[in-house]
């Protein structure tokens, strides 16, 4: 079999997955859509011990209830349970969901929203059938169409979505002028380490922050950045900036906030500009 026999063989088998995954969304059926979700909210915080591994998330106590049922549930986060909890304070309202019937079988979300439709699969199945047919056009007619197939599109889809984008950017840096100052405590640092196929060792080391709202709502949250010296905070006093209508939104650091979104800002523009001029320049060579 020839190498275009291989790529009718690769376009034919993502297509048909697509097809099936469109089907499957359409008819209501995929794994997303049977999905049961629900509300659920946080009873109980505890606080990580100092040296575990981040990965675990906070520990919390939940109650959710069965819509079909009835039925109340208290449950926790030990072991694999979803999206790791990284920001928690009692009250919290997080997305609870499992298969039909079986609410033993729950998974966290932080999100409250009801979910997809499981549509990712197959558009990433589309993705791929796109991309053989550009390697097909590139090896039969020549570079520039790789340049227009994979550049032209990419653009398009940076042009249509930067006006949204430097509109929620206009809206986090208003959304830092409003966020509140209040005093905070590192009162652990987690640390995880692996070992790559190499032999490298990695060293993860993730704080945890406490800090009390001013309406009283003690709050527990992992510290992404914002810290000098994050092995080394344990037992640190910080000033901790919270939005007032989502304390799980905070940093340490507004004027560093501000400065890295305004460095994303421009990294998209210089990106697009990049991949528009590509796309150019294989239109042109054709």
């Amino acid at each position: 079999m020839g190498w275009h026999g291989y790529l009718v063989l690769w376009c034919g088998v993502f297509g048909t997955v697509a097809l099936v995954g469109y089907g499957m969304s359409l008819a209501g059926t995929t794994r997303a859509q049977r999905a049961v979700r629900a509300k659920g909210r946080i009873e109980r915080v505890g606080v990580p011990r100092h040296g575990s591994s981040p990965s675990d998330g906070i520990a919390v106590v939940v109650s959710f209830q069965d819509p079909s049922s009835g039925q109340e549930f208290t449950v926790t986060n030990d072991g694999e349970r979803g999206e790791r909890i990284s920001a928690a304070w009692t009250g919290r309202e997080i997305g609870v969901h499992y298969p039909r019937g079986r609410p033993h079988a729950f998974r966290f979300a932080n999100d409250l929203s009801e979910g997809g439709r499981g549509l990712g699969p197959p558009t990433f199945a589309v993705f791929l059938v796109y991309a053989g047919l550009v390697v097909v056009a590139a090896i039969d007619r020549g570079w520039p169409w790789a340049l227009l197939g994979f550049c032209g599109p990419w653009a398009l889809s940076a042009m249509y979505h930067l006006p949204g984008n430097v509109r929620d950017r206009n809206r986090r840096l208003d959304a830092l002028a409003a966020m509140a100052p209040v005093p905070g405590r590192v009162v652990a640092v987690l640390k995880s380490v692996s070992t790559d196929d190499d032999g490298h060792t990695f060293t993860r080391v993730m704080p945890v922050v406490t800090f009390t709202t001013l309406d009283g709502t003690a709050v527990t949250a992992y510290c992404e950045s914002g810290l000098r010296d994050p092995a080394g905070s344990q037992g640190r006093d910080v000033t901790v900036h919270y939005a007032p209508d989502d304390p799980a939104v905070f940093t340490l650091d507004v004027g560093a906030e501000r400065r890295s979104w305004k460095r994303d800002m421009a990294v998209d523009v210089v990106g697009l500009v990049v991949v528009l001029a590509a796309a150019v320049v294989g239109m042109v060579a054709l």
